[in-house]
């Protein structure tokens, strides 16, 4: 590979990257609680971006593809704590900040988003994910892709998952 197309590569991907960030911090702000614990997945995520850079099929969506990295490797992250004891659920105060600010300031929907939140730190990695995903309006045949799971699954994850959350609410 000559110079140029190293450089051209490198700027695809940095341009990328810079368009789609908010997906690398929406993922960090769900899987990890302190700030430096963020700073550190947010590290990881695009590290491993680059090097899957080269795999990448550009035939395909990069945001599904920048998703299902980013996921995997917080997934990772979360698995790598509860080894060492340390698993705590995380909360979601960005991840859930459209949500938030959707009908302005009332208490009662507030109060909502918080019961919410917290419904979504007691998840497993997978399930985290996949309210996520749902909360930023994916496709579910997105979320399939990303997950590495059927659209059928999807559909009765998300429906279980919703009606958790309508019976704490």
């Amino acid at each position: 590979m000559s110079a140029t197309t190293a450089t051209n590569g490198h700027e695809a991907f940095s341009e990328r990257l810079q368009r789609h960030r908010g997906i690398v911090f929406k993922v960090a702000n769900s899987y990890a609680r302190r700030p430096e614990d963020r700073d550190d997945l947010v590290q990881d995520i695009c590290t491993q971006l680059w090097h899957a850079w080269p795999k990448y099929d550009p035939a395909r969506s990069f945001s599904t593809w920048m998703y299902r990295v980013a996921l995997n490797v917080a997934i990772s992250h979360v698995r790598e704590q509860a080894m060492r004891a340390r698993h705590d659920a995380v909360p979601l105060d960005e991840g859930l900040h459209d949500v938030a600010d959707a009908g302005g300031a009332d208490h009662e929907r507030d109060q909502h988003v918080r019961v919410l939140q917290r419904f979504i730190q007691r998840q497993p990695p997978l399930d985290r994910a996949l309210l996520l995903l749902y909360l930023d309006d994916r496709p579910q045949r997105e979320i399939a892709e990303i997950l590495g799971i059927t659209e059928s699954n999807v559909s009765t994850k998300i429906g279980r998952l919703k009606q958790r959350v309508r019976d704490e609410l």
